[in-house]
């Protein structure tokens, strides 16, 4: 989807520089998906601190198991 944003020259040097993307959509298209992908994996950490999650072994059990 194409769509305008208005980003400080500053900070778009900046985001470059940070992504190593050579182009400004590449950098932004990566920044957002970096930001949905930790936002994701913080709310997971969150759930699994909570008990969301019922898993039957043990850590031990599963730091035994062959992967």
């Amino acid at each position: 989807m194409r769509m305008t944003v208005e980003i400080d020259e500053e900070t778009l040097d900046e985001l470059l520089k940070i992504t190593g993307h050579k182009k400004n959509s590449p950098a932004v298209a990566f920044v957002v998906r970096d930001f949905i992908n930790r936002k994701k994996a913080k709310d997971f950490g969150q759930m699994l601190r909570e008990g969301k999650f019922d898993y039957p072994a043990t850590n031990e059990e599963i730091e035994t198991r062959d992967i």
